[in-house]
C-alpha cells in the first residue's frame, strides 16, 4: 500500500498542540506523527534545554508545549538550520533530516529540512510553502502513513484549528 503524508500548518504552538491532541483522541498512532516549529524567541529568555529518557525539558513560553509533545511522540531534535534558524522537530521527520545530513543529501538547492521533507514524499513546490510558514513562526503537524491514515488525519486536521491541510502521496516515505 502506498504511503504519504498529511500536513497541517498551524499559526501557533497552541494550535499545533490542539491538532495533536485531537489526533491522539481520535486514535491516530502517535508514532506516525511529526511536528516542526521554531521554539526560540528572544523575549522567551530560554534558560536551556536537555534531553532525558527521550523526554525534552525546556524553559520558556513554549516549554510546556514541547515537553508535552515529547511525552507523546517518539524522537526529538533541536537543529540550527541556515535560513530558518533554531528549529525543533519531533517524530519520524527527525530520522529523515539526520539521514539527509549524514548522507550530505542535497536536493535542488533546498535546505537540509527541505531535503528531509522531499524525502518523506512532499513535492518541492510544497516544501517552499512549508519552509515559508516555518520562517513566519508557524508550526507543521505531519501525519505519516497509508492512504487510510492520511485520510483519517486529514479529516481530523481539517476540523481542527489548522490554517491549511494538504495531503501528499509519496512513493517512498520514511516512517
Amino acid at each position: 500500500m502506498k504511503n504519504g503524508v498529511t500536513v497541517a500548518i498551524c499559526e501557533s504552538h497552541n494550535e499545533a498542540e490542539k491538532v495533536v491532541k485531537e489526533l491522539q483522541d481520535s486514535g491516530f498512532d502517535m508514532k506516525k506523527l511529526s511536528i516542526i516549529g521554531k521554539d526560540y524567541h528572544e523575549e522567551d529568555k530560554v534558560i536551556g534545554f536537555y534531553n532525558t529518557d527521550d523526554r525534552m525539558k525546556s524553559w520558556g513560553s513554549a516549554g510546556a508545549f514541547w515537553g508535552g509533545i515529547w511525552g507523546l511522540i517518539f524522537g526529538a531534535g533541536f537543529f540550527l538550520i541556515p535560513g530558518l534558524g533554531p528549529v525543533m522537530l519531533a517524530g519520524p521527520i527527525v530520522s529523515s533530516l539526520i539521514g539527509g545530513l549524514e548522507g550530505a543529501l542535497i536536493v535542488g538547492g533546498l535546505s537540509a529540512l527541505g531535503a528531509a521533507l522531499v524525502g518523506i514524499g512532499i513535492p518541492k513546490d510544497s516544501v517552499i510553502r512549508y519552509e515559508t510558514a516555518l520562517k513566519a513562526d508557524k508550526f507543521l503537524v505531519i501525519a505519516h502513513g497509508t492512504a487510510e491514515d492520511m485520510e483519517h488525519a486529514k479529516k481530523i486536521m481539517s476540523g481542527s484549528s489548522a490554517t491549511e491541510v494538504h495531503v501528499h502521496s509519496g512513493e517512498s516515505v520514511s516512517a
